[in-house]
């Protein structure tokens, strides 16, 4: 039996309907049609794509919907040699060349065994700490946090960064989760969840400036 995977292309020009949807199936694991309810089969993962938000019939997702993703990736025009490389290499048949190189029960030995990578309390904290450093309210958000954001990322953003930095190590060959880890993640994990607000547009100040300068400020031990 093989994975399934959903590609997602444009999910900011799709109806609400549409996109609740797609959230049963991320967050639920399973589709509902006509009053039934079908199981997806483990492991299902959603890749969706999204155009800048400037362009023409497109509409900011809801943060909730945001918030489900892993990660939210930036992926600009491609180079040169990438580009002429997608011109050559263009078929009518682009599955033609793909070969499987897991199975599906490897991709769940996997999932189980980086779910099993120890995480040192410390490690914990401080994804923790980055995290509540991003939202206005709380005591610990320094001052440009108050000024540049409207609302900062939820406790959803701490596990992930904690999660991926699971695969990170493990990747890496590592068998336990650093500080390095979560800093290297950050950006990737408070992208789509850090909103900023008009006084970040107005001086210029980007979501992923605002990560850095916190990636900075928030001490790694306390």
């Amino acid at each position: 039996m093989l994975f399934r995977s959903l590609l997602a292309d444009e999910i900011n020009r799709a109806t609400p309907k549409t996109q609740s949807a797609l959230l049963e199936a991320m967050e639920e694991g399973q589709v509902s049609i006509d009053g039934e309810t079908r199981p997806l089969p483990e492991p299902f993962f959603v890749i969706a794509t999204q155009n800048p938000t400037f362009q023409t019939g497109t509409y900011p997702l809801p943060e909730a919907q945001l918030d489900r993703f892993l990660f939210e990736l930036l992926i600009d025009y491609p180079t040169l040699e990438d580009e002429r490389g997608l011109v050559e290499q263009h078929s009518f048949t682009p599955l033609e060349k793909i070969r499987a190189v897991l199975t599906r029960q490897e991709v769940l030995d996997y999932r189980d065994a980086v779910a099993r990578l120890p995480v040192a309390p410390n490690v914990v904290d401080y994804a923790v700490r980055l995290c509540r450093a991003t939202r206005p309210k709380d005591a610990s958000a320094p001052e440009y946090i108050q000024r540049w954001v409207r609302w900062g990322a939820s406790p959803r953003a701490s596990q992930f960064l904690i999660i991926a930095g699971r695969a990170r190590a493990a990747v890496q060959g590592r068998f336990n989760v650093a500080c390095d880890d979560v800093a290297a993640l950050a950006p990737l994990v408070l992208r789509h969840r850090v909103i900023r607000s008009f006084q970040a547009d107005a001086e210029g100040k980007s979501t992923d400036d605002i990560i850095a300068k916190l990636l900075q400020d928030v001490p790694r031990e306390v």
